[in-house]
């Protein structure tokens, strides 16, 4: 491979669930690695595996990959198309002597395997076909034959050079008994033939990689360089599961993630830049090189993630905001009036939302047709002395012909001023009116948000409430 060859990447998920994070991961280092490079990326979905794959998988994959702007060129490749040419380059290995056909039974590779162990040794398939020269039967597999001695050596482009014995691989299985290709020669002749120059992958595939390699000298690939990427760990250092929280991408969508939010956090697992945190896109794609991604394996921090997604929704206009939170308001029943409504609360309650759940759960009562009020908030809030303070607002505001800022201050200094009380005693009846809380965004922009009509409506409401 020369300077000038044009870098091409690839994903390549297996269709038998979400897109996870670990997946999310790999898929946006290959992504901006091609990009950093000007070359090509190229999303293949490997669905061979005819028993668990499934349209509706792919289909979660893609929807992710979308969602978090990882776009591919050209059309996605189906592995599955791909079988015909898969069984080609099999015969083509047996033709020339490099593959065979292999008989034994499963019991009887069980037989071989516990005698291997009982003898001390590591439990590969012993070679009982390998010269045979046997036929095809209805449930016979073809093995490609491994060279016994010698090294295979791996050129890491992250963990340096990794270097396997040969006599410890296996006569490694290409071609099942149900005709298809197993996932080591599959992919191996898919990268070849689409011209992949670097392989950017888990760290769990690298006991794959020499297997793989040996596959290419076979077929007379080019092998493309390969880099193993460190895995990630949980908070107690074990492998990231379920246990650890959601580990699907558009699980985070629906806990109101932003896409920003969660790519950047990503390409921190591994990667870095410095001490900076926070990256824009266009950045990303500029600095990213695998020189800077490490070699021990990642922590996923949910707090971190957390704090990255209230910086972006911070950094959002108040109308983007309002696209990508309505659908959280209206999974709560609640009807939204029209979208410049929805900005004005955006707006209020950007600075004070994580996410777009939190947005949608605190900023519920702007939609609500009758506020309810919490009963710690009504018992202290709405009280005999606070509602004369109420009926005195709701006189005032009923002069007013537009809320300002200035007009709400002068109107509760004015009222607080006649009645000779503090502000505070007017300001949190007010609030527990319009919310049903003591805790909400700045009084002023949420009156002036909801307007004097139904700021009017909510006080009077309380004022009859405290009447009883």
């Amino acid at each position: 491979m020369t300077e000038t060859t044009k870098v091409v990447t690839r994903f390549a998920p297996s269709p038998t669930g979400y897109l996870h994070i670990g997946g999310a991961r790999t898929a946006l280092f290959n992504w901006l690695y091609a990009r950093h490079h000007g070359g090509e990326f190229i999303l293949r979905v490997e669905d061979t595996d005819q028993l668990r794959s499934t349209e509706e998988s792919t289909k979660a994959i893609l929807d992710a990959m979308r969602w978090l702007g990882l776009d591919w060129d050209g059309e996605p490749v189906l592995q599955g198309a791909r079988v015909e040419i898969h069984r080609e380059m099999v015969q083509k290995l047996i033709d020339e002597g490099k593959a065979y056909i292999c008989v034994c039974t499963p019991d009887e590779l069980e037989e071989k395997r516990k005698k291997a162990l009982a003898e001390g040794r590591k439990p590969k398939y012993d070679g009982t076909c390998r010269d045979k020269n046997v036929d095809r039967t209805a449930n016979s597999v073809v093995r490609f034959k491994t060279p016994p001695v010698g090294a295979t050596i791996v050129n890491d482009l992250i963990k340096g050079t990794v270097t396997f014995n040969n006599e410890e691989l296996d006569d490694l299985i290409i071609e099942r008994g149900d005709g298809y290709p197993t996932y080591n020669f599959a992919v191996v002749v898919d990268d070849a033939q689409m011209g992949i120059t670097h392989v950017i992958r888990g760290d769990d595939h690298l006991n794959n990689t020499p297997r793989q390699i040996l596959l290419y000298d076979a077929l007379g690939y080019d092998i493309p360089l390969f880099g193993h990427v460190p895995m990630i760990l949980g908070s107690d250092k074990a492998r990231l599961s379920k246990r650890h929280g959601a580990t699907s991408v558009m699980a985070y969508k629906e806990m109101g993630y932003l896409p920003e939010a969660l790519v950047n956090y990503l390409v921190r697992l591994g990667w870095s830049h410095g001490d900076q945190e926070i990256f824009s896109t266009d950045e990303l794609v500029s600095l990213f090189t695998l020189d800077a991604v490490g070699k021990s394996a990642a922590v996923f921090n949910p707090d971190k993630l957390l704090w990255l997604n209230q910086h972006y929704i911070k950094e959002r206009t108040a109308n983007q905001l309002a696209e990508e939170a309505c659908p959280f308001f209206e999974q709560r029943g609640l009807a939204v009036p029209d979208m410049s409504y929805l900005a004005k609360v955006a707006g209020d309650l950007r600075e004070r939302s994580k996410t777009l759940v939190d947005m949608a759960d605190s900023g519920a009562f702007y939609f609500a047709e009758t506020v309810s009020y919490d009963d710690g908030a009504a018992e202290k809030f709405l009280t005999a002395d606070a509602k004369g303070h109420l009926e005195a607002v709701v006189d005032e505001l009923a002069r007013q012909e537009n809320l300002t800022k200035e007009g709400i201050e002068n109107l509760l200094r004015t009222i607080a001023d006649r009645r000779d009380t503090k502000l505070k005693f007017i300001a949190q009846p007010i609030r527990v009116a319009l919310t049903g809380k003591t805790v909400s965004p700045g009084l002023d922009d949420m009156m002036i948000t909801m307007g004097k009509d139904r700021v009017v409506q909510r006080i009077r409401k309380a004022i009859d409430y405290i009447k009883g």
